[in-house]
This record gives structure tokens, C-alpha cells and sequence, in this order.
């Protein structure tokens, strides 16, 4: 409840103190290349949790957002995420498929937008859509995973001007269930162009999904791993 109102009350500020730092209409789209290892445990709700190996493998993200010169009304950023892997019980006896995707819903404004520091601070909801799945079990197994996730957001860049050269860092944490997160830091290169400019990025991002009775699942697991990706701004 305390995150809840910690996110209200930011959103508040934001919209009380600041303007939108667009000036014109602008849309971005990018996607990253996820190579993720694989850790944790899940059961039904007030089950014992099993814990399973996993191998590392490749995820995906991929985003479009808008940004506006409208006084008040917040940005809007939609992000794919694409989490799915497959491991074995400690003994091999037991194939688990765990898919933790979810799609994140984001609003929020540019406190600061410059050619040295920019800052976005909002909201978010993480809509997940995946499922626990036991195959080998006797009768197999499985559950949903389709609640949604309260998330408070932040996004910050430090950049080098005339260079292209920009650190980043990415941050959402669960405010209606508070041991979930999902942030990402890195370095990235803007190169600009006559119609839209282009972002290189590389980095380390990391998911965890911690959670005692979401959708009748306890379950403790974590994606993270480096990452590379590109953005282009129309």
C-alpha cells in the first residue's frame, strides 16, 4: 500500500512541477537481443517450491512510444517482453517450462531532456501472460500466469555531447507486489540522421519475479543476463 501511494504521489509532482520536454510529435520503436540465464523455483500456492536447471538462452524485447508537447497528458511507452525457457529437475525426471512473458505498460514524463542529462519518471503496469508448466508430471501440469503488476518507472541518461556517446539506466519496481523487479544499465551510441536518428545499445538487464500468490503460484525466478539492441527516433 505504501508503494502504491509512493507511485500516486510521484505522478502528482511530476504532473504538478513539470512541462513536457517535446517540443514536436515523436515516435520511437527498437528492440533488444536478450541472452539470459535462467534461475528459480515455483510451486502452487502453499506447495513446497521446486527448484530447476536451467540452460542460458536467447530473449527478446522489442518497444514503440510516443512522446507529445501536450502540458499534462503523460508519454506513452509499450514494451513486448519475451521470457521462455525450459528446464530439469535436479534428478532430470521432471521437464518445467517456465514462461514469465508479459507486456509493459508505461506512462510517464520528461523531467529533464537535454543533450547532457534526461530523466522520465511514471508509472507502469506489467500485464504477464505466460505459464508454469510441469510436463513429466503425473498428470502433467500446468498454470496460468495472466495477473498485472502495479510498477513505478524511471528511466535516466548521462550523455557526451558532440560523441553520440550516452549511459543509461532503466528501472521498474513492483509496487502491488513489492519483491518484483526489472531494470536494465548500459551504454549506448546515438548516430543522427536527416529523417529519424538511430541508438546503439548494449548492457545488463535483469527480472526477477517474486512472488508468494500471484495467479495461485508462489514462485521465485530470475532472467538476467547482457543484452544489445538498437532504437530509432522518428
Amino acid at each position: 500500500m505504501k508503494k502504491t501511494l509512493l507511485v500516486s504521489a510521484i505522478l502528482g509532482c511530476c504532473i504538478a512541477t513539470s512541462a513536457q520536454a517535446a517540443t514536436v510529435l515523436g515516435f520511437k520503436v527498437g528492440g533488444d537481443y536478450w541472452y539470459a540465464d535462467t534461475n528459480g523455483t515455483f510451486a502452487d500456492k502453499g506447495q513446497p517450491q521446486q527448484d530447476f536447471n536451467y540452460s542460458s538462452s536467447a530473449q527478446g524485447s522489442y518497444w514503440v512510444a510516443l512522446e507529445h508537447p501536450i502540458p499534462f497528458i503523460p508519454n506513452i511507452k509499450i514494451r513486448e517482453n519475451s521470457l521462455d525457457q525450459k528446464g530439469d529437475s535436479a534428478n532430470s525426471s521432471v521437464t518445467a517450462f517456465t514462461d514469465l512473458s508479459n507486456t509493459d505498460f508505461v506512462l510517464y514524463y520528461e523531467i529533464l531532456d537535454n543533450d547532457i542529462v534526461s530523466l522520465d519518471l511514471g508509472a507502469a503496469y506489467k500485464l504477464m501472460h505466460g505459464s508454469f508448466r510441469v510436463q513429466d508430471a503425473v498428470p502433467p501440469k500446468e498454470k496460468d500466469i495472466d495477473d498485472g503488476i502495479i510498477m513505478g518507472y524511471a528511466s535516466g541518461e548521462v550523455g557526451i555531447p558532440g560523441i553520440g556517446l550516452f549511459g543509461f539506466a532503466d528501472l521498474m519496481v513492483g509496487a502491488s507486489e513489492s519483491s518484483v523487479y526489472d531494470y536494465a544499465v548500459g551504454l549506448g551510441w546515438e548516430f543522427d540522421g536527416v529523417t529519424v536518428d538511430t541508438r546503439v545499445r548494449v548492457g545488463y538487464r535483469e527480472f526477477l519475479f517474486d512472488v508468494s500468490n500471484f495467479s495461485g503460484v508462489s514462485a521465485d525466478t530470475t532472467f538476467k543476463g547482457y543484452f544489445a539492441g538498437v532504437e530509432i527516433d522518428f
